[in-house]
């Protein structure tokens, strides 16, 4: 959710010192890797809240993602990202998306939850969670491909 690595330093390590604090909270009723990932959460957005950092994009960005929506789903991603520059290219696109988009990509795509567990996490509805997931891939096929066809 922070792209800055010390500020993700120090919110790792006060999520866990939380953690720890506030480990006899935890009720067994979900499993602990979703408790401690709300932990994670709530504690990245009270930085943002602190930085004044929007969690999510303005409006105006929606034009972009309907632009985007218009490309092919012929396009092969994981080929793409094979090579180092379009790897590279994908990191920095991500590193772009607003707070939201990039930590509901992360936790479905990389630790692999599904769309459940990250309503649980981030207390976000699964709809929007899907669009969200929807707009941050279009965001991130229309960056590729305009690199891809350059």
């Amino acid at each position: 959710m922070v792209r800055d690595r010390e500020d993700a330093r120090d919110l790792c390590q006060e999520t866990f010192l939380r953690v720890y604090r506030h480990l006899h909270q935890y009720r067994f009723e979900s499993p602990l890797r979703g408790w401690i990932g709300q932990v994670a959460y709530t504690t990245a957005l009270r930085h943002l809240e602190r930085k004044r950092i929007p969690l999510v994009a303005s409006v105006g960005d929606d034009d972009s993602a309907a632009r985007a929506a218009e490309v092919p789903d012929d396009f092969d991603l994981e080929a793409a990202s094979a090579d180092a520059e379009l790897t590279s290219a994908l990191h920095a696109a991500i590193d772009e998306l607003p707070p939201l988009q990039r930590t509901i990509l992360t936790l479905y795509h990389l630790d692999e939850l599904p769309v459940a567990d990250i309503a649980g996490i981030t207390g976000v509805a699964e709809g929007t969670i899907k669009s969200h997931l929807f707009r941050s891939r279009a965001k991130l096929r229309e960056k590729l491909e305009a690199l891809v066809r350059a």
